[in-house]
């Protein structure tokens, strides 16, 4: 009797489990339901990782598009094949990222870089929003490092309504950079094409060299424990990478030295027409390309897809580039 009872049981749940089944294979969805809406916005724009006992918070400002033909070195066949090697979509443009870097050493907040603000466009300028998202404020900021000052690196020094967006930051900028793109008489003798350049990258510094607040310093400067200034110019006559250090990590800031990381790895010797001196960018490039894979180093990069943080390795006679895993902050490795 027992084993009866125990079959009919079975049965019943057999019979609800698939009654309602079956019922809920004959009832349509409702004509008139309304479709779900779509959520456009994206997470907030930071990724951190532990770099020894510092920390570094990678901050994206926002993407420009740009075209293939600023690309010069290759062949316009040789760039789109490697473009689409690399699932790259061309067409219409490379979405190009502009990221910055925070980095806290315990002792310092630095910022390097700080992105474009609205000069150049709604596609930017978000690096201020995103740093207060990573849970910092733009006021303990004590330190900003340009690595170059064209304007999507500088521009973010400043509020939408022109003050200074770090009111407790000394601001360094290499001398050479600050010669050349500070300049008077630079900037007059340029084409007008290139003026505006220059007038956003003075005003960008502007209101921290009203309060004495802006330092140009020389490449053997010793700025911060743990920072080294590595030169790097021909992209700009100043252009400088920065190397951290803590324990046995090291990680490169290397500012623009790649805009294309679907070509430039595989082909080095391609320059951009934004190069200042495409020959010294070259030479440039191919040390740093090869300092990293030796050395095994983090390197960052302004123009990278975010966090744009990752490794360089060698491949045959050329480079590849290996992004970050996203992951946790770890105290184990």
């Amino acid at each position: 009797m027992a084993l009866s009872l125990s079959y009919a049981r079975q049965a019943l749940c057999a019979a609800a489990v698939f009654g309602c089944t079956a019922l809920t294979a004959m009832v349509p969805l409702s004509a008139s339901a309304a479709p779900v809406a779509k959520q456009q916005t994206q997470v907030p724009g930071y990724y951190r990782m532990a770099l020894g006992d510092f920390e570094v918070t990678a901050l994206y400002d926002g993407y420009i598009d740009l075209d293939n033909k600023l690309l010069k070195g290759a062949s316009a066949e040789d760039i789109q094949a490697l473009m689409a090697k690399m699932f790259v979509d061309s067409s219409n443009g490379v979405q190009t990222a502009v990221n910055a870097y925070l980095i806290n050493t315990g002792s310092n907040l630095l910022l390097i870089d700080t992105g474009a603000a609205q000069c150049f466009g709604p596609t930017l300028g978000v690096v201020q929003s995103n740093l207060k998202a990573s849970g910092y404020s733009l006021e303990q900021v004590d330190s900003v490092l340009l690595t170059h000052l064209h304007p999507d690196h500088s521009c973010g020094l400043l509020t939408a309504d022109g003050k200074a967006a770090y009111p407790n930051a000394t601001v360094y900028v290499p001398q050479a950079e600050a010669d050349y793109w500070l300049s008077d008489e630079v900037a007059g003798q340029a084409p007008e094409a290139r003026r505006g350049m220059f007038s956003m990258s003075q005003q960008a510094v502007a209101p921290y060299e009203a309060q004495q607040r802006l330092k140009r310093y020389s490449p053997d400067s010793h700025l911060f424990a743990g920072l080294s200034v590595v030169p790097s110019n021909g992209h700009t006559p100043g252009h400088s990478s920065y190397l951290l250090s803590s324990k046995d990590q090291s990680l490169l800031v290397w500012g623009d030295i790649v805009h294309s990381h679907a070509v430039q790895f595989a082909k080095p010797e391609v320059v951009i027409e934004f190069d200042s001196d495409n020959a010294k960018a070259l030479a440039t490039r191919k040390k740093l390309f090869a300092d990293a894979a030796r050395d095994k180093l983090w390197v960052a990069g302004a123009h990278m897809p975010f966090p744009g943080i990752g490794h360089v390795r060698t491949e045959g006679s050329a480079y590849a580039w290996v992004p970050v895993e996203f992951g946790p902050i770890r105290s184990d490795r």
